[in-house]
């Protein structure tokens, strides 16, 4: 290779290198700038939250304020609460929700790729599930309370309404939208129903499903919380009862912030998984920006 043509590859390489490393660093001050605007806008809410309680403004009775909400939850981890101890009551929550969802998502992805494959199959069900999902699914915990007890079993069946239908719902979409040309091009190599399901179809619906995983786990959580706080002998939905009861604010606010931080861990794990079952699937041009 001649002097300059190996000259200009480096320049070329060195230029690609440059480009490449300006993007991570604008990508990364953006990801701090975005970080650092949402703590400042937490703080900002937090703090006339507290001044206007202090002040009397709000009603601190009612709205509490943000330095009880903190106390309360201290003391419910240092003391425990009049159930057993916080970890306790959030295992218990966290157990019936997470079996509620595993099953609801297990049911909704079964069936909504059976009738999305078998049209026979939506033909005759598609009515049923249309009335089920019009149901206002909420109503069914105090029947399930009846049927199941105070145990976790009435607080999982809660969980499962809310979470099988909009799971089966993108999993039949996504088993329906397919690309032909895919199947059809299985089925001349020799595949078979079942390979052509396995191999094809749920692999291109992967990505609906993992659209309604981020809200069904959601969905699963306010199921057993309302499930807990219609009956319950343990659970953050009884902590929430027990403080309407005893008309203590910041025991029902300690109890939504401690939900909240459950809910993001879980919606942290689902998107560490996605973007590790996805890492092949090319970025937008939005998210490279």
């Amino acid at each position: 290779m001649a002097p300059e043509s190996i000259t200009a590859t480096i320049i070329t390489d060195k230029r690609v290198r440059g480009r490449t490393e300006a993007r991570a660093r604008a990508a990364r001050n953006r990801r701090l700038l975005v970080l650092g605007a949402r703590v400042l806008l937490l703080v900002v809410l937090l703090t006339a939250w507290e001044v206007l309680a202090r002040t009397k403004v709000i009603d601190p009775f009612n709205f509490s304020m943000p330095s009880r909400i903190w106390d309360q939850i201290a003391q419910w981890t240092l003391h425990g609460t009049a159930q057993g101890s916080l970890g306790e009551q959030i295992w218990y929550t966290l157990y019936e929700a997470l079996l509620g969802w595993i099953t609801g998502v297990a049911g909704g992805v079964v069936l909504g790729i059976a009738l999305g494959r078998v049209r026979f199959l939506a033909d005759v069900l598609g009515p049923y599930i249309k009335v089920l999902n019009a149901l206002p699914r909420i109503v069914l915990a105090p029947i399930f309370l009846i049927w199941f007890g105070l145990g976790p079993a009435s607080k999982v069946a809660s969980a499962v309404v809310l979470v099988f239908f909009p799971v089966f719902f993108n999993a039949f979409q996504g088993a329906r939208e397919v690309d032909r040309h895919l199947v059809s091009n299985a089925r001349i190599l020799g595949a078979s129903n079942r390979r052509v399901t396995l191999q094809v179809v749920i692999p291109s619906a992967t990505s609906w499903i993992f659209t309604s995983l981020h809200v069904s786990f959601g969905f699963a959580l306010i199921g057993a919380i309302v499930g807990e706080y219609i009956g319950a002998t343990k659970g953050i939905g009884l902590l929430v009862a027990s403080s309407q009861g005893t008309f203590n604010a910041a025991g029902v606010y300690a109890a939504m912030v401690i939900l909240a931080v459950v809910a993001l861990l879980a919606e942290g794990l689902l998107t560490f998984a996605e973007k590790r079952l996805f890492r092949w699937k090319p970025g937008s041009p939005g998210s490279e920006r």
